[in-house]
């Protein structure tokens, strides 16, 4: 079992994130993830700085812990030949900790572009074309890709690592699952949803299963709620609107009916270790071996502490139910 951290790009400030990794290495986490946004998800984040050039930082301020991206969208706000060449300098920056994880994207970052945001259908075609176009790069050369959606041009990522970064696929459905099986070296998610990895394995997927577990660590119950609540009630509206609201301002409408109720049944949240190992169970009995915990908790360096020496050996001991 790897236990990572999820960087939240959307809370804090770019030079705290790089602070974060850095204390995260030293806490014992096998590796750091952050979010590749351009807007944050509620007014109260109010923070998205650019997560190519904080992992660059934090490459230089770390020395073994792995980096990844959870996750960035290769097409759309960017081209997949931005993306090939961005992942493949991390890679050597970070001399080999980098992993490349990729989604199909949401509305609040890719339409600011001016682009349009496709149908379901439509990204799909999108991302799988983005995917084949980053592993041609990353073979050498100079290559060429007409796609129905995508194409490059005698393009060349000139400084490439001796080894690929893995892919790791985000995926919501049985659709992307295959995605990640074909094209990936492994599996993201944010539910414990057992039938995701069935779908992965079944369509001949046998890497990294990754999944984001929802924690907020404070001394005391109501605090871990409450701060739950003010930064991190979106994730309760499920994949189908995270994925199509186009700014801040509808996020905070579409949340504006999730209580404290609701987030304590969805977050480990307090003190208590147990009431974290269980809800990191959840996403173990799923099938995933790759845990990024997600705290929403207010204070950061506490919640280091209490991952080094009440969390990190009991959650690496996890088996499924």
């Amino acid at each position: 079992m790897k236990i990572g951290f999820k960087l939240i790009a959307e809370a804090h400030s770019p030079r705290e994130m790089v602070r974060q990794a850095a204390e995260a290495e030293q806490a014992g986490f096998d590796f750091v993830e952050i979010s590749d946004h351009y807007h944050p998800w509620l007014y109260s984040q109010q923070h998205s700085g650019f997560a190519w050039s904080m992992l660059a930082a934090a490459a230089e301020r770390t020395s073994h812990i792995g980096l990844a991206t959870g996750v960035t969208c290769p097409f759309i706000r960017y081209h997949p030949a931005i993306i090939a060449q961005a992942a493949a300098t991390t890679a050597l920056l970070s001399e080999g900790r980098f992993t490349l994880g990729v989604g199909a994207g949401e509305r609040l970052n890719e339409h600011v572009v001016g682009g349009g945001w496709p149908s379901v259908t439509v990204r799909h075609e999108m991302f799988r074309e983005a995917l084949e176009i980053i592993r041609r790069l990353w073979s050498g050369g100079y290559q060429s890709y007409e796609g129905k959606h995508l194409t490059i041009d005698d393009a060349r990522v000139f400084d490439l690592p001796e080894e690929p970064p893995p892919i790791v696929v985000a995926s919501g459905g049985e659709r992307s699952a295959r995605v990640a099986a074909e094209l990936g070296d492994g599996i993201f998610a944010t539910e414990p949803r057992p039938e995701l990895n069935r779908a992965y394995e079944q369509a001949g997927g046998t890497g990294m299963k990754y999944a984001e577990v929802p924690l907020s660590w404070a001394k005391d119950e109501a605090t871990a709620v409450s701060s739950a609540h003010q930064t991190f009630r979106f994730g309760l509206t499920g994949w189908k609107v995270q994925s199509e609201l186009p700014n801040p301002i509808n996020f905070e409408a579409a949340t504006a009916s999730v209580t404290e109720d609701d987030v304590r049944q969805s977050f480990g949240c307090g003190p208590e270790p147990q009431r974290h190992i269980a809800v990191a169970q959840q996403f173990v009995d799923a099938g995933f071996d790759h845990l990024a915990l997600v705290n929403a908790g207010p204070d950061l360096d506490g919640f280091f502490e209490f991952f080094a020496n009440e969390l990190d050996k009991p959650l690496r001991t996890l088996t499924p139910n």
